[in-house]
């Protein structure tokens, strides 16, 4: 797996390379040819999101290629060896969220040949300069063949993204011209694009619609990395849910007939936020023990919160990958493309989008401020505390929803109060799962006196949090009294 950097130029057939070698030394060119054979479905699902999935023979690296996008010339490539042409299952299951349980078949060949120059420094490879004559051939019962020229230029391990730019530059000036497409697939293919609904420019509808559009892209985009068990990932696709859940919510009057979506990103994001919340207090232990002198570290304390947490964690994973490949999340899939291709406007949708999300926004903030309301009445201090939960979600939707009107300060304290009773909730979580192991070690007849400790450390992260939580609210109220 790697990450791949590079700038794509389209070039006449009698293009002529620039001299580069005052950027750095120059080696080659290497003639090589490659063969690469492409699947997707049918109806190029995987080419319409600029994924790529080929069988490549020929050159240092032949495969199977999974190019998965990530920004704007930059992807993620997932490589395993050459095999039959049958797609390996482990890339099949990478798509899933792509492909939704479509077949992948043969759809294009590429045949290139390729001239690669390199440029170095001290014997370390900085950028790989690629001039390609292509041969793409559109397969189906009429083929159609496509020949063009193009010059690519990557950057490898070794080199710079400012020295990527300077070989840009000159590529530029000597006439050659910023590709359009993504791929030499999408050229060859040239697939339709994602349909999105149109709208009134300066509306409320248009704003609210390129935000849920951004936020489905960051849900697929975070789906293989959520398979592969990839860092962070389920942190970001739970965020993503959350994100158009809370948009959903707080933007009915421009968006309508959302119920049954909202419903499933919710539970999304509870079967995400399992293994999320694992993956947090198992780094949150694992800090503690390290910060604790070596001998008030008694008995297999960290293999019983180390490898029993990550068991937990993977059974989480497991429950996951079942809901990501069910028809259900399919359909949650395709309801969200249909959304954003089709959406319900509301009687909002038309207005002016700075009047009408900021109206949002701050009705947004006064659920926060009723619900905290709500649970100070409350005089039992277990049942206060459970409503300060509520508060907790609520800030967390106003966060999200200030973020999606671009209101970077109203977002930014929003954040500080979910984070503020976070720091006392994940305290009070921490001391429960401390006690149920706690509980287990003394069975086994193992030493408790680290989990006592580790159970007074959360305590008092949680008591601090607690007392601190009235001057972070007084002082955000005011803040916000400004700006809303």
């Amino acid at each position: 797996m790697g990450i791949e950097i590079e700038d794509k130029f389209d070039v006449s057939p009698d293009y002529e390379l620039p001299d580069l070698s005052a950027l750095a030394e120059v080696t080659g060119p290497e003639s090589r040819h490659l063969i690469a054979l492409y699947h997707d479905t049918p109806d190029l699902r995987l080419a319409a999101r600029g994924v790529t999935l080929r069988r490549r023979r020929g050159g240092a690296d032949a495969g199977w290629h999974l190019k998965l996008p990530q920004a704007k010339g930059v992807r993620q490539e997932i490589t395993r060896p050459l095999t039959r042409k049958t797609v390996p299952a482990e890339l099949a299951e990478l798509v899933r969220a792509y492909t939704r349980g479509a077949e992948l078949v043969p759809v294009a060949e590429l045949d290139t040949r390729r001239n690669v120059t390199v440029l170095r420094k001290d014997g370390t490879a900085l950028v790989e300069i690629a001039d390609d004559r292509v041969k793409g051939t559109v397969l189906g019962e009429e083929p159609k063949v496509v020949r063009w020229r193009e010059v690519e230029a990557e950057l490898l391990e070794g080199g710079t993204k400012k020295l990527l730019a300077k070989v840009g530059k000159r590529l530029r000036k000597s006439g050659a011209t910023p590709s359009q497409a993504g791929s030499k697939l999408a050229k060859l293919l040239e697939p339709a694009p994602i349909p999105t609904a149109a709208t009134k420019p300066g509306s409320a509808g248009e704003v609210v619609l390129a935000y849920l559009r951004d936020q489905v892209q960051a849900l697929l985009a975070q789906d293989p990395r959520v398979r592969r068990a990839e860092e962070d990932a389920v942190h970001q696709m739970r965020v993503a849910a959350r994100r158009l859940r809370s948009a959903l919510k707080a933007f009915k009057t421009v968006v309508t007939g959302t119920r049954a979506i909202q419903d499933e990103l919710r539970r999304l994001g509870d079967v995400l936020g399992e293994a999320r919340d694992l993956e947090v207090i198992r780094a949150r232990f694992t800090k503690e023990l390290d910060g604790l002198a070596p001998e008030l570290v008694v008995g297999p304390v960290r293999t019983r919160l180390g490898d029993g947490l990550r068991e937990r964690e993977r059974q989480a994973y497991g429950r996951i990958r079942e809901v990501l490949s069910d028809e259900r999340y399919y359909r949650l899939l395709d309801d969200l493309d249909t959304l954003v291709a089709a959406p319900q406007w509301g009687k909002a949708a038309d207005e002016p989008a700075q009047e009408e999300l900021l109206k949002s926004a701050r009705a947004a903030w006064e659920r926060v401020t009723r619900a905290y309301d709500r649970a100070q009445a409350i005089d039992d201090p277990a049942r206060r505390e459970a409503a300060m939960h509520d508060v907790r979600k609520a800030a967390k939707r106003a966060r999200y929803t200030a973020e999606a009107v671009g209101l970077g300060k109203p977002a930014g304290l929003a954040e500080g109060v979910q984070e503020a009773l976070g720091a006392y909730q994940d305290g009070v979580v921490a001391q429960g799962l401390l006690a149920e192991e706690a509980a287990r070690a003394r069975e086994a007849g193992a030493d408790t006196f680290t989990y006592g400790l580790l159970i007074g450390i959360e305590r008092g992260a949680a008591e601090r949090a607690h007392a601190g939580f009235p001057k972070v609210w007084k002082k955000t109220c005011k803040a916000l009294a400004k700006v809303l």
